[in-house]
């Protein structure tokens, strides 16, 4: 355990409970009304303590990213994965990040610009009506963002009709995250929008699903 996070757990020793109940009061609410993560949170919730539990290089690793794939990712947040994706595709390859609140995507964009990165387009969009054709995809990943969207069957289906055939569908889930349903709910959604689960990876408190479209 990092020392600053030794002194933190020392200073406020009740900090663990209070996160604990602020989460679950949370969960209550927004598992009754999903809702899009507040723009304003994402600095928020791209911290140090989320860092060291879910690296970037070895979650990267898990979506099943690829040099010279075209990727798109749904609901970037801050950027930080986003980036270490767009590094795994290479010059060869493509991320397109989308997200319905423009200021996600605009904040994206300035994050971009300084870090130099070329590969990634970062695009205001409804995952229930993506601006893309068929087939356009060889991943699709969202990371603790299917729970925050109403219509997920919907998405879910957007999400196969732009995978290529042989692409795949990851998704990714944490407890901690108020907005987590377990492993066997999203399976269940997935089979309803004619996705079949390939792969599972992780256990009950965190997990990686990957989908493919039409049983390919």
């Amino acid at each position: 355990m990092p020392v600053w996070l030794i002194v933190l757990l020392c200073v406020f020793p009740g900090l663990p409970l209070a996160v604990f109940i602020g989460l679950n009061i949370s969960r209550f609410f927004r598992l009754a009304r999903p809702s899009p993560m507040p723009h304003w949170m994402a600095p928020l919730i791209d911290n140090p303590i989320r860092r060291l539990f879910y690296p970037p290089r070895k979650i990267v690793a898990e979506l099943g990213a690829q040099a010279g794939m075209r990727a798109l990712e749904v609901g970037p947040g801050h950027g930080t994965y986003s980036l270490a994706v767009a590094r795994r595709l290479g010059e060869t390859g493509k991320l397109v990040a989308v997200d319905i609140q423009p200021e996600i995507i605009e904040r994206l964009k300035r994050r971009l610009e300084r870090e130099g990165v070329k590969n990634v387009e970062a695009r205001t969009a409804d995952v229930n009506n993506l601006p893309f054709p068929d087939r356009a995809f060889d991943l699709v990943y969202l990371m603790m963002v299917l729970g925050e969207i109403p219509d997920h069957l919907g998405a879910l289906r957007e999400f196969k009709r732009v995978l290529k055939p042989d692409g795949r569908l990851a998704v990714q889930e944490w407890l901690p995250d108020p907005d987590y349903h377990p492993a066997a709910t999203l399976v269940k959604w997935g089979a309803e929008a004619g996705l079949e689960l390939k792969t599972k990876r992780g256990g009950f408190f965190n997990y990686t699903l990957l989908f493919a479209p039409g049983g390919g």
